[in-house]
């Protein structure tokens, strides 16, 4: 799969991986349409199924594509399929999913089951008589449920596995204790077949802990604690520089918001943590992974809310235990985590000496106001999480008094038109030019209005980039460009830094003009 400068059209390319001078082949030759779902079966090598957006930009059709002419077909049953009910959806809650099925091409769909908003569930696959279902599902539980396993895992902190397969478990409890690290003899024939990253061998990388944070408020939904004496519990992921002394720390933040750190390795806190400082992950409330509760807690609470005050109190967390030197915390995050670092430099700037906003946006109206034309279907459900969505029977409810002092909850980070006192600390802002998903106006609206208040902040746009950094030269780029950032404001090491060849950082705030195609208007 392969984008264009990454505008997130990803399309689907073929190449024979056996001839060293073969060509690579576009199989979804499509201009301005986007390749996702790809299904592969090993009862049929020679196909794949694809879902191409050509005929509709916001809905993606399944075809099957043939591997050696590249030709794709819908002569195939597609018996299941998954539906986003819209916001003016008569039939069901506002934002709910209802998986349907039907039993040949030529039926009618029926509805299987539908997840109200705030439950989460899908179909696996059928069953081998044809006339049921394996599906996940947190109807009446926390937690999501499959049924029919011989064995499930957990990552709560790290991966944890049950076995109800005792064979399947003595397998794996042989290659466990063959890893390094674990014991010399195992049952069994074990040989060792690659070292994914052999590049890394050579060097001594820092340990990465996982620890628990508590927050200020609110009941853990995992606790046993009477509820009295049970608070909410946040997993994060501690990686240190070689030292027992307090260190300035980088607050790495996740993006998502609904996603997830986990622990293993992460190049970003490995290279931190080289470069002297300690790296705190933490999967604020929000997150995915710990329950529906868990998720929902974090439901409009982008920036000014609880979710926020969780990376608060795990800056508090980490100078409390002599882990950080408080007058030398950096926030530092991408997409959500460019949002967060704008909203904690805002309205807590008294914790962070400095930010990194990497393709983060500054306004969540006008951020769902120009999201892809197929995230159509999510835009209520990002409203529902984000800001002022409402379900389906709310119309006519009052909605409650805002918190004291809250800003709207759909306006941008700060007043910088009307607050002379808005974001004083040095921030810079990394973006894409073609970014999909989180527009270049994102970054132009606050960087240009802080620099007409003579704010201080620096803004590199990378004109051949998404969400994110996939170049090479670009990525060497901004590792150089932050690496001279974070030495200067909270002391670290840093090499010497010179523009790779090829990259191709632009500054936008040095030029009088710059123009950007206008946001596109969502569906």
């Amino acid at each position: 799969m392969q984008d264009d400068g990454g505008d997130e059209n990803f399309h689907l390319w073929g190449i024979d991986a056996t001839t060293p001078s073969s060509a690579a082949r576009d199989l979804t030759p499509f201009p301005g349409a986007k390749a996702q779902n790809v299904v592969t079966n090993k009862r049929f090598p020679d196909q794949l199924l694809v879902g191409i957006n050509k005929r509709d930009p916001t809905q993606f059709d399944m075809y099957r594509c043939t591997l050696a002419t590249g030709t794709e077909d819908e002569s195939f049953e597609v018996r299941e399929a998954i539906v986003m009910n819209p916001a003016d959806s008569s039939t069901a809650a506002d934002s709910s999913t209802t998986v349907r099925v039907r039993d040949s091409a030529g039926d009618e769909w029926r509805d299987l089951v539908t997840f109200p908003y705030g439950e989460e569930g899908n179909m696996v696959e059928f069953a081998r008589d044809g006339k049921s279902v394996l599906a996940l599902s947190t109807l009446g539980r926390e937690t999501q449920a499959l049924a029919l396993v011989r064995a499930v895992s957990f990552n709560y902190a790290r991966t944890e596995r049950r076995f109800f397969d005792k064979e399947l478990e003595a397998d794996f409890r042989a290659l466990e204790a063959a890893a390094p690290g674990g014991a010399e003899e195992a049952g069994g024939t074990v040989s060792p077949l690659f070292v994914s990253q052999p590049a890394l061998l050579e060097y001594k990388l820092a340990k990465m802990e996982d620890v628990r944070i508590t927050a200020r408020d609110g009941r853990s939904s995992s606790s046993r604690l009477p509820r009295e004496e049970a608070r909410l519990e946040l997993v994060a992921y501690l990686t240190r520089a070689d030292s027992d002394a307090p260190t300035p720390l980088v607050l790495l933040v996740h993006g998502g918001p609904w996603a997830r750190d986990g622990w293993g390795f992460n190049a970003m806190a490995q290279w931190m943590a080289n470069r002297g400082y300690a790296v705190l992950q933490v999967n604020y409330r929000g997150s995915s992974g710990y329950g529906k509760s868990f998720l929902h807690k974090g439901d409009k609470q982008w920036g000014v809310g609880d979710m926020q005050h969780d990376l608060s109190d795990a800056v508090a967390w980490a100078v409390r235990e002599g882990i950080a030197r408080e007058d030398r915390v950096c926030i530092f995050g991408g997409s959500y985590g460019g949002y967060a670092t704008l909203a904690g430099m805002t309205f807590t700037p008294e914790l962070y000496a400095c930010g990194v906003d990497i393709v983060g946006p500054s306004n969540i109206k006008t951020l769902l106001d120009s999201i892809p034309p197929y995230w159509g279907p999510l835009r209520n459900d990002m409203l529902l999480k984000a800001g002022e969505g409402k379900k389906r029977g709310e119309e006519e409810e009052e909605d409650p008094p805002p918190p004291p002092h809250a800003p709207p909850p759909l306006s941008q980070i700060g007043d910088v038109d009307n607050d002379a006192d808005f974001n004083q600390k040095i921030s810079p802002l990394f973006h894409g030019a073609n970014d999909p998903r989180v527009k270049q106006a994102e970054a132009d609206q606050i960087a240009f209005s802080m620099a007409a208040k003579r704010i201080p902040v620096e803004y590199v746009l990378y004109p051949d980039e998404g969400h994110g950094f996939a170049r090479p030269a670009n990525r060497i780029d901004f590792n150089g460009r932050t690496e001279e950032f974070l030495a200067k404001h909270l002391g670290g090491r840093a090499e010497a830094f010179e523009p790779p060849e090829g990259a191709t950082a632009t500054f936008p705030l040095e030029t009088r003009s710059f123009e950007y195609e206008p946001a596109q208007v969502v569906y």
